[in-house]
C-alpha cells in the first residue's frame, strides 16, 4: 500500500486535487462498516479516514457526535475498529487512516495500538486531541510502526505554530475551515482562503488539505486555490443517516452511498 503522503504528492505532481472521505466505524450497523469502505473506496477516494468512535468527541459536530453515539450502542470498541480496518485493507490499496481521541489508545496501551494498526494495514493515524507538543510517545511508537501522522491547524493558529506542525507532521497537514466543529457552515469564503493562503506559506514540507464545512463539490472547489485536496465527512454521514432511514435495499443505499461520494469531486480543469 503506498503511504498517504506518496498517494498525496503523487496527485500533487499530476494536477490532480485528492479527495479524503470520513466515516464513523459501525454506524449504521458494524455490519455495514466494510461495505461503505468499499463503496467509497469505488466512487474513487484518495484516501480514506475510518472514525474511531468516542463518547466525547470534541472536535466533533452534530452529524460525526451522532454516528458516534450509535456505533458504541452497537459496541464498537477499537479491536472492533482494527478489524474492519483489516478486512477492508485486504481487498484494497487506497490508503486508510485511523481518526479519533487519545484517551481509548492511552486505554489500549500506545505499543499496542500501533503494533495492531499496523498489522492491520493501517496508513496512518488522526488524533485532534492530542497537541503535538505531548504527542512524543505516540509519534515514536507510530513511526516505529510505518504509521504517518496527521496534525491540524486551525485559522487561530499562529504562523510559529503551523510552522512547527510542519515539521512534526509525516502524512499531511490538516487545515480545519473554522474555528468550530465539524459539519459547521462555512464562513466567509474569502476569509477562509485568506487563511489557507497563510497556511500554504508555512506549510512546505507536507500536503495540506482542507476540512470541516464541505459538503459539495461547489464547495471544495472554492476552498482549492492554496490547497492540495479537501476532506468530507459529517455530509457523508448526514446522507447515510438518511438513506438507512429510507428503506430501500443494502445495495441501493451503497450505489447511493457511491454516488454521493463521487459528486463531491470538483471537476478537474480541462
Amino acid at each position: 500500500m503506498p503511504s498517504i503522503k506518496e498517494t498525496l504528492e503523487t496527485n500533487r505532481s499530476a494536477g490532480q486535487t485528492s479527495m479524503g472521505i470520513f466515516v464513523t466505524c459501525g454506524f449504521p450497523t458494524t455490519a455495514d462498516t466494510v461495505p461503505l469502505l468499499q463503496a467509497i473506496d469505488r466512487a474513487g477516494a484518495d484516501f480514506i479516514e475510518l472514525g474511531m468512535p468516542f463518547s466525547d468527541p470534541l472536535a466533533e459536530g452534530g452529524p460525526i457526535q451522532y454516528s458516534s453515539e450509535i456505533a458504541l450502542r452497537n459496541g464498537v470498541s477499537l479491536r472492533t475498529v482494527l478489524d474492519a480496518a483489516s478486512r477492508f485493507t485486504q481487498t484494497s490499496d487506497t490508503p486508510l487512516l485511523l481518526m479519533g481521541y487519545f484517551n481509548p489508545i492511552l486505554q489500549y496501551g500506545i505499543s499496542n495500538f500501533c503494533r495492531d494498526a499496523q498489522s492491520a494495514g493501517v496508513a496512518g493515524l488522526i488524533v485532534p486531541d492530542l497537541p503535538p507538543d505531548e504527542a512524543d510517545d505516540l509519534f515514536t511508537t507510530a513511526r516505529d510502526h510505518g504509521l504517518e501522522m496527521v496534525l491540524l491547524v486551525a485559522p487561530n493558529t499562529s504562523d510559529e505554530r503551523m510552522t512547527m506542525i510542519d515539521r512534526q507532521t509525516t502524512g499531511f497537514v490538516y487545515a480545519v475551515s473554522v474555528t468550530g466543529v465539524t459539519g459547521s457552515d462555512l464562513s466567509s469564503v474569502s476569509r477562509v482562503n485568506d487563511y489557507l493562503k497563510r497556511a500554504r506559506a508555512q506549510v512546505t514540507r507536507n500536503p495540506l488539505l482542507v476540512g470541516f464545512g464541505i459538503r459539495s463539490a461547489d464547495d471544495a472547489a472554492r476552498l482549492l486555490s492554496h490547497t492540495d485536496g479537501f476532506i468530507v465527512g459529517s455530509a457523508l454521514i448526514t446522507r447515510i443517516r438518511e438513506l438507512w432511514a429510507s428503506g430501500e435495499d443494502t445495495k441501493r443505499r451503497l450505489d447511493s452511498v457511491e454516488s454521493f461520494v463521487g459528486s463531491l469531486r470538483p471537476h478537474e480543469p480541462a
